[in-house]
């Protein structure tokens, strides 16, 4: 089980960005799917978390510029990002609940990370 995210790279202030994010692997179902952020020097922070539902909540590093959405029946996360600013450079990473083995268990997944950088 993995998660591959992509979609990062060079973006300029004001402009947008679509990351995504696809679970692959054998597993029997997904739960609740997140996109973080690290930027250097600072902690991990919560952008957005999105249930299987699609009910979403977001941290307070989205300030209403970045959306998270999914696709079940691709398995993959998204991450809408408009409006960038040199603040939102950082490496963005996603998260999921899967439920996979024998017997079937809930675990937690990361993806590897995709930098995005803002800058002019």
């Amino acid at each position: 089980v993995q998660l591959q995210a992509s979609g990062g790279g060079l973006v300029q202030p004001g402009g947008s960005l679509r990351l995504s994010c696809v679970a692959s692997g054998s597993f029997a179902a997904i739960n609740n799917m997140a996109w973080y952020r690290r930027a250097t020097g600072k902690g991990r922070e919560l952008i957005g978390r999105i249930s299987h539902s699609g009910s979403a909540v977001y941290g307070d590093s989205a300030q209403g510029r970045f959306t998270i959405s999914r696709d079940n029946a691709r398995n993959t996360v998204y991450l809408q990002m408009n409006n960038l600013i040199p603040e939102d450079t950082a490496v963005y990473y996603c998260n999921a609940d899967l439920l996979s083995g024998q017997p079937p268990r809930w675990s937690n997944y990361w993806g590897q990370g995709t930098l995005v950088t803002v800058s002019s």
